[in-house]
Formats: C-alpha cells, structure tokens, sequence
C-alpha cells in the first residue's frame, strides 16, 4: 500500500510491506540465478509467474505493459525463499509471504511506467530490476462495469482513515513515551496496548517506509545489534521483562520523532481499490504470521490487541470496497463478511471488556486455541485474496 503506486523518490524509505505495483520495460533476470528473458505484453491483464527456488525467484516474463497486472507466486518446495515483494525505489508496492513449500499466491494491481524491482524474501532479500512499458495504444484498463466512482472514493476514504489513525497513535505513543520519560513503570505498562492498537490497523502502510517501520517495530530477534535496538519492542521488553527504564528516556524520545515522521509522510499518501485489498490481504498475512505464533509481543502478551487490529484495519479497507465488489461479485461480499463474522466472534471469547486493549493476555490461551483462530484467518485470507484481482478485470 504505497501512494499512488509511482516510483517512490524518497530516499527515507525502503522496503516493506503493501499493495503492489510493477514496472516499464520488465527487463527481469531471474532472481538468485537464471536466464534473463524478455516477455511480451499480450492481452489486457498480463500475468506474471514467478516461482521460488532454493535459487531464489524465476520468472516466465520480465516485460509487461502499464496498467493491471497479476503476480502469481508458486514455491516449488524451498523453505529458503518464503515470498515475494514488488519495490519501486526505496519503497515496498506490494508482496506476498509466508508460501510454505508446495504453496501459492498471488497479488493483482495496476501499475505505472516506471523502474522497480523484485524482491525474494528469506534469508538474505535478493533484488533484480523490472520495468514497466507505456501502455499500449487503446488498452485503458478500464472496467465494462462503471464503479469507477466507488473505487476513487474508497480509495480516498482510505487515505483519510490512515491519516485519522496516525494522528490517533500520536496521541497514545505519547502518552507511553511521558511515562517512560518520567520512569513510570505502571503508567507505562497502561498506555502500552494503546499505543499499539492504530498502528497495527494501518501496519502495511508503516511497513512501507522500511527505513522507520524498523525504527518503530523491530522485534530483537530482527536487530543484528541490541545496543541500537529502538521502538515499541524495546519498551515494551523494558516494561514487561526488566521491569525498569532505567535508560529508556532516549529510546522513548527516538520512538515519538519516529511517529511523528511517519505522520508526516502519511499526510500525503494516496490509494487505489487495489491497494485496499491487497494491504487487507497484508493483514490477515500478518496475523498467520507473527500474531498467531505469540511471537509479536513476546513480553506484553497483548497479541490479540495487535490480531484484533490487524483484522479491523483488514475489514475497514474490505467495507469500503463493498460497494464496487456488490456490482462485481456479491456473493463473494457475502462470504467475506461472513467470514470477518466469525473471526470477530471467535476473537470476543478472549475478551475482558468492549474497549480495543481488553483482552486476555495470549500467554494464557491454550496452543490448541492457536490453530482454531488461524483455520478462521485463513479460511478470511482465501476469498480476500480474490478482490484485488476481480477489482482491475475488464
């Protein structure tokens, strides 16, 4: 989920997570290893295909036209390369991960002309430059079914919705940032969840400004260097594990400048439909992948505040598409929300309270509780994963 799904000119940025985006000539040599070859656009939707390797990522195409495009994603039975992301400069458009050996994937979106490239994701992140070609003379991409003005309006009620929930983050990581400050413990553990909660509604857009996103929410696991480990996992670790913080003044002080530039950025981000449903895809990934393991607050325990966010966040980008996706496929409106029905009534047995931090803590959930709410997640991820290509068909 990136603005405007243009080349990023930033150099702040890096990689991340979002929606998706390709580029203008696709000259792609594959990733890891492999012949370079040259693909021709053909038909209004080209599709790219690109299957993992214990190598890395081949492709069948490297040169598409700008306008939709499919990425299609098959892991032939590595454990080494677990995904793929599409960059534009400094800045993650789109990726697909967690495809265990045998799995698939896939992401739809409309790109612009411009250069980017393909990221593998495992290990050590590979990256070979793409292109995407100026469209070809009369192909708009343009729907035969008119909800074009339902598409521009989700998007740009979207915008706004990710610009309300950093302002509302702001407000709670200053609240846990003060009593760092002030070296209250117990004030600190209280305002913790809540700063967690607007973040996570919105964490594909942070994850893609990977330079901050770091900064903002590097678990220790993912810093070579604890010394210069900052961000919500470092006080929360402070708060819940040392139970002191004691030198944690400047870490709070790094983490509200960093949310204050992440405001900042936001203030002029834009989307489109495909952007919605492909960072609500990012979130249900994101649950499958550090939530549901209890991995994501290892000290705090307040995994399901993060899980419920991830999946309000989720529904908010899905709520906004519906009136596009009911001229599409209603039936698949229905599932959907049937779906996200039942998530959120599994979710409300853990519950304490009605606020958005009441929760249990994750600790004390049974491990064979974990597999029942990832069936459900899963089971929300398969037909969310049909919308962003049913919103770019002809």
């Amino acid at each position: 989920m990136t603005s405007s799904l243009t080349p990023a000119r930033s150099s702040r940025v890096r990689t991340g997570t979002a929606a998706v985006g390709l580029v203008s000539v696709l000259v792609l040599s594959a990733c890891g290893g492999g012949s370079s070859t040259t693909i021709g656009a053909g038909g209004d939707r080209p599709t790219v295909t690109v299957s993992l390797t214990d190598k890395g990522c081949d492709l069948d195409r490297t040169t598409i036209p700008a306008g939709p495009v499919t990425v299609t994603i098959k892991n032939t039975g590595t454990s080494k390369v677990t995904g793929v992301a599409l960059v534009a400069g400094e800045r993650t458009l789109a990726e697909k991960e967690r495809i265990a050996p045998g799995g698939s994937g896939a992401f739809t979106l409309t790109v612009k002309e411009g250069s980017y490239a393909l990221r593998c994701l495992g290990g050590s992140p590979q990256d070979q430059p793409v292109t995407v070609t100026r469209a070809q003379a009369g192909a708009t991409g343009a729907s035969t079914i008119d909800d074009s003005a339902e598409q521009a309006a989700a998007a740009a009620a979207y915008a706004e919705y990710v610009r309300g929930q950093v302002a509302q983050q702001v407000t709670a990581t200053k609240a846990l940032t003060d009593a760092v400050r002030e070296g209250n413990l117990a004030a600190a553990a209280a305002a913790y969840p809540a700063a967690r909660v607007n973040y996570e509604r919105i964490e594909p857009v942070s994850e893609s400004f990977d330079d901050l996103d770091p900064r903002l929410d590097a678990r220790i696991a993912d810093v070579e260097d604890v010394a210069g480990w900052t961000g919500y996992h470092r006080l929360e670790k402070a708060i819940f594990a040392d139970k002191s913080l004691a030198g944690m003044a400047a870490v709070a002080q790094a983490l509200q400048a960093d949310v204050f530039t992440l405001q900042s950025l936001v203030q002029t981000v834009s989307f489109t439909a495909s952007d919605l449903a492909n960072g609500a895809g990012s979130l249900l990934d994101e649950i499958g992948k550090s939530k549901i393991t209890g991995e994501e607050e290892a000290y705090s325990h307040i995994d399901f505040v993060d899980f419920q966010g991830n999946v309000d966040g989720a529904r908010r980008a899905f709520d906004l598409l519906t009136p596009a996706l009911q001229k599409r496929d209603a039936t698949l409106v229905t599932t959907i929300t049937e779906r996200f029905t039942a998530l959120d009534k599994a979710l409300s047995a853990y519950r304490t309270g009605s606020g958005p931090t009441d929760f249990h803590p994750y600790s004390a959930v049974p491990v064979g509780q974990h597999r029942v709410l990832a069936n459900l997640v899963d089971a929300l991820a398969a037909p969310m994963s049909q919308v962003g290509g049913l919103l770019v068909r002809k």
